[in-house]
């Protein structure tokens, strides 16, 4: 099983790196994970995870990429509901980088 340790909690993730329990989310996870993606978090990067952690506590599912890039225009506006804005910030594929690093599992129809 994989995991690592933040601030003395060791947190399990499952074979692709999602966390096996929602419950161990904070920012300083979402870091890490972001980390481990190659990623600095931004707070574009930041206003698109509360988005994805909003989306699922609404419908109780980590979104696509079309419901996300829907759902992140109508939050944020046009500028970022769009592809390419989301794609610059989790490469290579917005709906499962960012669910990851917003705690969330990976959605459903993502390879």
């Amino acid at each position: 099983m994989n995991s690592f340790v933040i601030e003395g909690r060791e947190i399990p993730l499952d074979k692709e790196g999602f966390l096996r329990n929602l419950e161990d989310w904070s920012p300083e996870v979402a870091r890490a994970l972001a980390v481990q993606e190659g990623i600095e978090l931004t707070d574009d990067h930041w206003d698109v995870i509360r988005i994805l952690q909003q989306f699922y506590r609404e419908f109780e599912l980590s979104p696509a990429m079309r419901p996300l890039v829907k759902y992140v225009g109508q939050q944020l506006g046009p500028d970022k509901g769009r592809s390419i804005f989301l794609m610059q910030l989790f490469p290579p594929s917005p709906a499962k980088i960012g669910s990851k690093i917003a705690g969330l599992p990976k959605p459903t129809n993502c390879l």
